[in-house]
């Protein structure tokens, strides 16, 4: 089976993925946007855009993720935004039509809530204590310009299924995936601080410096 988690830039993606890995013996993370990073560090910084344009990442991603579920025995979790129907099709619905058991879900969330996320994820609080309270957001620049489409584009019912997430916690989140895909998770012995400091380092384990 593969869990396809889509959502804003910042809407927790990758906290989830990593969640439910911890918490689904066998499972691995998969993620989608290793093969976007390999693609721009082969093109030259000018012509580098959004890599989901290029046909080599779409194909790419399906290739990968198909010889994923083909041979690995447990569930395979990849986190990636996706909001052209096109592109969706082209991996996503490509997968279904291959075989695969694919549930895709979308995390949404409010704009406010968003841009909230934005600042604190990776070294947010440190370069907001260094640089300034918008400091982050600017960092971002590329995940708040695509907010607002991202937001109305995986409200649509092609990309359901939609699970709002205002008010859910991370582990909250992963629970609510397990349930609705029909798994079980073991049970999150996480107190308060060792669930920060653990979300804390797998944020700072995807920052990107280029």
């Amino acid at each position: 089976m593969l869990l396809w988690i889509n959502g804003p830039f910042g809407g927790g993606k990758t906290q989830t993925a990593h969640e439910l890995r911890r918490r689904l013996p066998g499972s691995v993370v998969c993620d989608p946007e290793h093969v976007g990073f390999g693609l721009h560090r082969m093109t030259p910084p000018r012509l580098r855009g959004d890599f989901q344009n290029l046909r080599a990442w779409r194909e790419g991603v399906y290739e990968v993720l198909d010889l994923a579920l083909s041979g690995h025995d447990g569930t395979v979790i990849a986190p990636m935004t996706v909001v052209e129907p096109a592109y969706f099709r082209e991996t996503v619905g490509r997968l279904r039509e291959r075989g695969h058991d694919v549930r895709h879900f979308a995390l949404l969330a409010g704009r406010d809530t968003v841009l909230r996320r934005l600042r604190e994820r990776g070294l947010g609080h440190l370069t907001q204590f260094v640089a300034g309270k918008d400091a982050p957001l600017r960092r971002e620049s590329f995940a708040v310009a695509k907010l607002d489409l991202c937001l109305e584009r995986l409200r649509q019912a092609e990309f359901a299924d939609h699970l709002w997430t205002d008010h859910l916690t991370i582990p909250q989140v992963a629970e609510h995936i397990a349930a609705s895909a029909g798994l079980t998770l073991t049970p999150n012995t996480d107190g308060v601080l060792r669930g920060r400091l653990r979300r804390a380092w797998t944020g700072i384990q995807h920052i990107r410096f280029d």
